[in-house]
């Protein structure tokens, strides 16, 4: 009796005939949102212009994604397609990560600039692209930025950014810095007779970007959500000393402090700027001024 009370109890047991397999999801086809978690499917993403549905979180365009949501017809006439950077300093390693940069991301550097309309308004257009070197600004992006800048004041017509940037390119130096000068004077002279200078900061725009050209608007809007700043927070935390608000450095918090005008869903983007560029328009269709 007692002998059958401590037996053991017999399972049944499943033969380890083979591994279990992975359901076969071809890769590329959902993404997780980095701010929800929620897990939807790509095509929906773009669909909804690559904002998630759950939370409103705005995924990050690459500089063509964001000419062809808000150029009219994503049409652009593109200037200076051919310049690209190289390595004037002889820094170590530059040259090889440069032209990783440029097979990954399918640029030849981190902006796109040209000429297009919006609204059925003629605009110079400059768009930005984090997925090459992190939207940082070299020699080659300053400069297609002060040639956009001055087609725009050569044409009189107005000039619109979309930055995005880790800042400065420190592998070139100097030369990256004097850039924030360049851009800021270029945009001093063309404002100054009267040019519209439009200012769409995207997640995220710090550094010398952000200390330079991208704060420089007649009107200076951002995507909610985006970072908007010059130093990362821990820098700032340990230089003042002080624990900073959870919302430090978001388009929501510069926009409560003055330092933006308006924050604008993606989705409203296009038609805000088609207001903007229609409220400077004197009657015969001119938006270089007002």
């Amino acid at each position: 009796m007692f002998k059958d009370l401590f037996h053991k109890r017999k399972y049944a047991t499943i033969p380890s005939g083979g591994q279990r397999t992975k359901p076969d999801i071809p890769e590329g086809l959902m993404s997780k949102c980095p701010k929800c978690g929620n897990i939807q499917f790509n095509k929906e993403i773009e669909k909804n212009l690559k904002v998630c549905q759950s939370c409103g979180h705005h995924f990050r365009l690459n500089a063509w994604e964001r000419i062809a949501i808000t150029l009219d017809e994503g049409k652009l006439t593109e200037f200076d397609a051919e310049l690209e950077s190289v390595d004037p300093l002889g820094f170590p390693g530059y040259a090889g990560k440069l032209e990783a940069q440029k097979k990954s991301s399918g640029l030849k550097d981190a902006v796109v600039t040209g000429e297009g309309t919006i609204g059925g308004f003629p605009v110079i257009v400059a768009s930005m692209s984090f997925d090459f070197f992190a939207g940082s600004m070299g020699s080659v992006v300053g400069e297609k930025i002060t040639r956009a800048i001055e087609q725009a004041h050569e044409k009189k017509l107005p000039v619109i950014i979309f930055s995005t940037s880790s800042g400065a390119r420190m592998q070139e130096s100097i030369l990256s810095l004097m850039q924030m000068a360049k851009t800021s004077a270029a945009l001093a002279k063309f404002q100054g007779d009267g040019g519209l200078y439009i200012s769409v900061i995207t997640d995220p725009t710090t550094g010398g970007v952000s200390a330079s050209f991208a704060m420089l608007g007649d009107y200076n809007l951002a995507e909610p959500g985006a970072l908007v700043g010059f130093a990362g927070r821990v820098v700032i935390e340990q230089t003042i000393r002080q624990k900073l608000p959870d919302n430090f450095q978001t388009a929501e918090f510069n926009l409560q402090h003055g330092q933006l005008d308006k924050v604008v869903h993606r989705k409203d983007m296009k038609s805000t700027l088609s207001k903007l560029l229609d409220m400077h328009a004197d009657k015969g269709g001119d938006t270089h001024g007002g």
